[in-house]
């Protein structure tokens, strides 16, 4: 049942993100391009999602528990760190470069578009490449000390 809502769950987020013309990287980028084209319907999808987050989480939270799980999840992180920061910053560069984040790259896969494809590919080999490098830094910093 918990993989029928999750499908649910991620139908509805493309079916958004095709619906909102955000699977249009132009339509990202125009959004950071503020002296030229700028489109401001970004805005707007972003402001559509906080709020329906805040409406949907006040009502989650409500509940003595989630439909769909056990528990409320208790173990967030709520460090800010280096990571934090630099993971932050990269995801924004790229996203500002390719007009993409991961979540909308993904439906614009049905778009049979070859940019999406390139774009997930290298999302992939990207986190691939960081557990390769942080496997190998913890395991140094093990040598080390």
């Amino acid at each position: 049942m918990t993989l029928i809502y999750a499908a649910l769950t991620g139908l509805v987020f493309g079916v958004g993100i095709l619906l909102s013309g955000m699977a249009d990287p132009n339509k990202v980028i125009n959004f950071f391009d503020l002296f030229g084209t700028w489109d401001p319907s970004l805005a707007f999808v972003m402001g559509g999602g906080l709020i329906t987050t805040l409406v949907g989480y006040s009502i989650a939270f409500r509940q003595p528990k989630p439909l769909v799980a056990g528990k409320f999840p208790t173990n967030m992180p709520t460090q800010i760190n280096a990571k934090l920061i630099g993971g932050s910053a990269l995801f924004g560069v790229g996203w500002g470069i390719a007009g993409f984040c991961p979540g909308a790259a993904l439906p614009a896969l049905g778009t049979f578009n070859l940019f999406p494809v390139v774009f997930v590919l290298a999302v992939v080999v990207g986190m691939i490449g960081v557990r390769v490098v942080g496997s190998q830094s913890a395991a140094f910093r093990r040598q080390i000390t």
